[in-house]
C-alpha cells in the first residue's frame, strides 16, 4: 500500500509526466448508458424475493409531548404485515444526520417527526395505513418563527470558529467610507430528484442495505451503531445515487426503518419518503441573518470586515451553517470579525446542503461589495482587485494557488463587461429593464483519507475498487480516466467498481472533497504498478512508456501481457492530508456576470446571460467539471429568484415542501450557461492537483444574479429570494 503525506517537496509525478492524454478531456460519462437505458439500479430498484413495503408515521404537531400511538386500525386493514413504534433501539444524539427517528422518547421536537412504521404488502397499503395510524400529543410551547428566539452568541456547535482580529468598531468609526448592511436568506431544501429511499435485508445475522446515501463508510458505522452490532456485519451498497447535494451524507430514518423493519418481519423491506415527507425527516440549508460591516479608505481598499450572522437548529442537530466559511480568505483588512450565533427552534434539522456557508453567506458579502462599488462610484471588479490578499488574511498562510484575479480578467472579456457600468436603470428595451452584474466565488478546498485498489489483470485490462459514491458527479468516468492514463490503457479498458462497503474506504461524496482524494489514490496504486512493471523491465518508473498495450523503456518495447505472465498486478492507493495542508490556504475560485432583463411593468426577472471562469486546479474531465459548474450557476439562479422553504409559524410546517409549490429552476428559467477554467496544477491540494469543483459553481451566483438586478431597477433587495412583491414599489415608471 501506498501511503501519501504531503511535503513541500512532492510531486505527483506519474501524472506530471502523463503523456495518454485521457485525464481531463471531456469524454462522455461511463455509467451513462446504463443510467439512460434503465440498466442501473438505484436504491428503491430490484426487487427481493417477498419484499415488504414500508411507511413512516410522523408526529402531527411541531412541540408537546406524544401520549400513545394507536395503530390498531392500521394493524387491521388487509396486506398490513407489522406497525412497529415505541423501539428501544432509537436512542437520541446516535447519527452525523440528526434525523434519526426517536423512538426511545416522548419528546416532540418537530412536525412530522418520525414515530412509528407501518410494513405492508405493497407500498399502497402501506401509505394507506400509515394514515391510519392516532398518534395522540399533548401541546407545548413552540419556537416556530425563527426571528422571535433569542440568541446565543456563544453557541457549542460549528466546525468554523469565530475569527476576531483587530478592532472592527473602530475601523468602523474612523474609516473614510462605511457599509453596514443586513442580508436574510431563508431555509433551502436540497431538493434531490432520486427519492430517499432503503432497501434492507438480513441474512442470519448480517444485514445488507441499499440506500441512497452519499457517505456509505460513515453511514456503516451508524447503522451499526444504532442497531447495536458490530460494523463488520452491516454492507452497505449506493452504486448509483440519484443527486445528494448533502442531503444525503447522513443515516435518514429510511435506512435505520428499513433495517429494523426486515428484521421484524424476516423479509426484505423498501421504504422511499414521499416527496413532502422529505421536508421533515431529511435536513434542509437553515434561514440566516446576516450582517455585514465594511470599513474602506477613500480609494476602497478594505481597513475592516465584519460577517455577522445568525443561523437556526433545533435541540438536537450539531450542525450549525457556516455562514463566513468562504468569505473569511476573500478579501483583505486587518481589523476581522466573523461569526455565526444560533437560535433553537421546533423545526426540523439543519444541516449542510450543497456549499455549506459559501451558497448562502457570498450572498450577503458580494451583495455588499457591490453596494460599496455604488456607494465609492467604482467598478465592482476593480473594488474587488484592490482588496486581493496576498496571503490568507486571517491565517497569513501562503495560498496554494489562487487565479482570482485572471478569473475577473477572463470572465470580463468573455463577457464583454463594459469600461464603465451603466447607472442603474438606465438601460431599456421596450419595458425591459437591462442591467449587468457580478461576484466572486470561493470554495475551500479539503483533501480527505482515501483509499482505492487497482487491479491490472492478466488479459491487460484494469480494475479500480473503492468505496467511493457517484451521485450524478462523474465518478466512474474520472477514476477510469485516471487509471487509464497512468496505465496506458483507453478508459473502455478500465472497470470502476463504487459504492460498496465491502471495498476500500473513502470519504465518500461531499464537501467537494472527493473526486480529488479518489483520483489521489488510484493514482498512487497506479503507480506501485509502474514501479513493479519497471522492475520487470529493469528500468526505472520515470523510464517507462505505456501505451496501445505495450510497455517501452530504454529502447525496448515488451507486450503488457508478457510482462503481466498471465497473473494480475494489484495494488493499494492511500491518501490523505499532509504537511501542505497544514502549510497552505487552500481553494478553488471564480468569477460569475449576468445580464437580467426585469420587467417594469411586472416585475418579471429573467436571467438572459450568465458566465463563469474558474480556478480549479487540474480539470480531471472538462465535461463532467462543466456539467458540476453550471448546474451551481444555474441553482444559484433559482437561490436569486425562487428557492424559499416558507414555514408557518403558527404550526411549524413548512408551507411549500414539494416541487409543485418550492420552486426550483428549470429548464425555462435557465438562458445558456458558460463555463471556463484556468488550469493551474495545485501541487499542495493533493497528488492529483485537482481542487474542488462541485460546490464552487453555486458560491456567488446568486449574489451576482441579485447584483444585476440592483443595475437593472435601482431597486436593491436584501431579504432572498428577489420576489416580485419586493421589487414592483420601487420600480422606475415605464
Amino acid at each position: 500500500m501506498t501511503d501519501h503525506v504531503m511535503d513541500a517537496a512532492f510531486r505527483p509525478a506519474g501524472l506530471n509526466r502523463a503523456t495518454q492524454g485521457v485525464l481531463g478531456r471531456g469524454i462522455d460519462r461511463v455509467e451513462g448508458p446504463a443510467k439512460v437505458t434503465g440498466v442501473a439500479d438505484y436504491a428503491y430498484e430490484g426487487t427481493p424475493e417477498r419484499v415488504a413495503y414500508a411507511a413512516i408515521v410522523g408526529t402531527p404537531v411541531g412541540s408537546g409531548r406524544i401520549l400513545r400511538i394507536d395503530a390498531r386500525a392500521a394493524e387491521a386493514m388487509p396486506g398490513v404485515i407489522a406497525v412497529l413504534h415505541g423501539d428501544p433501539r432509537m436512542p437520541a444524539g446516535e447519527s452525523n444526520s440528526s434525523a434519526l427517528p426517536l423512538f426511545d422518547t416522548d419528546t416532540i421536537l418537530h412536525l412530522g417527526q418520525p414515530v412509528a412504521v407501518v410494513v405492508a404488502e405493497d407500498q399502497a397499503i402501506a401509505r394507506d395505513a400509515a394514515a391510519l395510524v392516532r398518534v395522540e400529543t399533548e401541546a407545548g410551547e413552540n419556537r416556530f418563527d425563527v426571528e422571535a428566539q433569542p440568541v446565543d452568541i456563544d453557541p457549542a456547535i460549528g466546525f468554523v470558529p469565530p475569527v476576531d482580529m483587530g478592532d472592527l468598531d473602530a475601523a468602523m468609526r474612523d474609516a473614510a467610507v462605511t457599509l453596514d448592511a443586513t442580508y436574510t436568506t431563508p431555509v433551502h431544501f436540497p431538493a434531490a430528484l432520486e427519492p430517499h429511499a432503503t432497501t434492507a435485508w438480513w441474512d442470519g445475522d448480517r444485514l445488507t442495505v441499499r440506500s441512497s446515501n452519499q457517505v456509505i463508510g460513515a453511514a456503516r458505522k451508524t447503522i451499526a451503531k444504532v442497531l447495536k452490532i458490530d460494523a463488520d456485519k452491516v454492507r452497505v451498497l449506493a452504486p448509483y445515487v440519484g443527486g445528494g447535494f448533502g442531503g444525503k451524507t447522513g443515516v435518514g430514518p429510511e435506512a435505520i426503518l428499513a433495517a429494523i423493519a426486515a428484521e421484524a418481519v424476516g423479509r426484505p423491506v423498501k421504504i422511499a419518503l414521499p416527496r413532502r415527507q422529505t421536508a421533515y425527516v431529511v435536513h434542509h440549508r437553515s434561514h440566516t441573518t446576516q450582517r455585514i460591516r465594511i470599513a474602506a479608505d477613500e480609494r476602497g481598499v478594505i481597513q475592516g470586515m465584519g460577517h455577522e450572522s445568525v443561523a437556526a437548529q433545533n435541540d438536537d442537530a450539531p450542525f450549525l451553517e457556516p455562514v463566513p466559511f468562504g468569505t473569511i480568505p476573500l478579501y483583505r483588512g486587518e481589523s476581522r470579525r466573523f461569526r455565526t450565533d444560533l437560535v433553537r427552534v421546533d423545526l426540523p434539522a439543519s444541516g449542510a446542503v450543497r456549499a455549506p456557508g459559501e451558497a448562502v453567506g457570498t450572498f450577503g458579502v458580494e451583495c455588499a461589495m457591490d453596494e460599496l462599488a455604488v456607494q465609492l462610484g467604482i467598478d465592482p471588479i476593480e473594488l474587488r482587485r484592490r482588496n486581493e490578499p496576498d496571503c490568507d488574511p486571517g491565517s497569513g498562510k501562503p495560498f496554494s494557488t489562487r487565479r482570482m484575479l485572471d478569473c475577473y480578467t477572463q470572465g470580463a472579456e468573455r463577457f464583454g463587461w463594459p469600461a464603465a457600468v451603466p447607472a442603474p436603470a438606465s438601460v431599456r428595451e421596450g419595458e425591459w429593464l437591462i442591467g449587468i452584474g457580478m461576484a466572486a466565488s470561493l470554495r475551500g478546498n479539503f483533501t480527505v483519507q482515501a483509499q482505492a485498489r487497482v487491479r491490472l489483470e492478466a488479459d491487460g485490462r484494469a480494475a479500480v475498487e473503492c468505496d467511493m459514491t457517484d451521485i450524478g458527479t462523474g465518478t466512474y468516468t474520472i477514476l477510469a480516466q485516471a487509471a487509464g492514463e497512468m496505465l496506458g490503457l483507453p478508459v473502455a479498458d478500465v472497470d470502476v467498481r463504487l459504492g460498496d462497503t465491502d471495498f476500500p474506504p473513502t470519504a465518500g461524496s461531499g464537501g467537494s472533497f472527493g473526486a480529488g482524494s479518489a483520483v489521489s489514490a488510484v493514482v498512487l496504486a497506479c503507480e506501485d504498478i509502474l514501479a513493479e512493471l519497471a522492475l520487470r523491465m529493469n528500468a526505472a518508473p520515470e523510464e517507462l512508456s505505456l501505451r496501445d498495450g505495450c510497455v517501452s523503456a530504454g529502447g525496448r518495447q515488451v507486450k503488457l501481457a508478457d510482462l503481466l505472465r498471465g497473473a494480475p498486478i494489484v495494488a493499494m492507493g492511500k491518501t490523505g492530508p499532509g504537511k501542505e495542508s497544514k502549510r497552505t490556504s487552500q481553494a478553488s475560485h471564480g468569477a460569475h456576470f449576468v445580464e437580467v432583463a426585469v420587467n417594469a411593468v411586472s416585475g418579471e426577472v429573467r436571467v438572459r446571460r450568465m458566465l463563469g471562469v474558474f480556478d480549479v486546479g487540474r480539470v480531471l474531465n472538462r465535461k463532467t467539471a462543466t456539467s458540476q459548474i453550471i448546474g451551481g450557476m444555474a441553482w444559484g439562479i433559482a437561490y436569486a429568484l425562487t428557492e424559499e422553504g416558507v414555514v408557518d409559524t403558527r404550526t411549524g410546517a413548512f408551507v411549500n415542501p414539494d416541487f409543485g409549490e418550492y420552486h426550483v429552476a428549470v429548464n425555462a428559467d435557465i438562458p445558456q450557461l458558460e463555463a471556463y477554467f484556468i488550469e493551474e496544477i495545485d501541487d499542495s491540494a493533493n497528488p492529483a492537483g485537482a481542487k474542488g469543483v462541485g460546490e464552487l459553481g453555486i458560491s456567488g451566483a446568486g449574489a451576482a444574479v441579485a447584483n444585476a438586478i440592483y443595475n437593472a431597477t435601482g431597486v436593491r433587495v436584501r431579504d432572498f429570494p428577489v420576489t416580485l412583491d419586493k421589487l414592483l414599489a420601487g420600480l422606475p415608471a415605464v
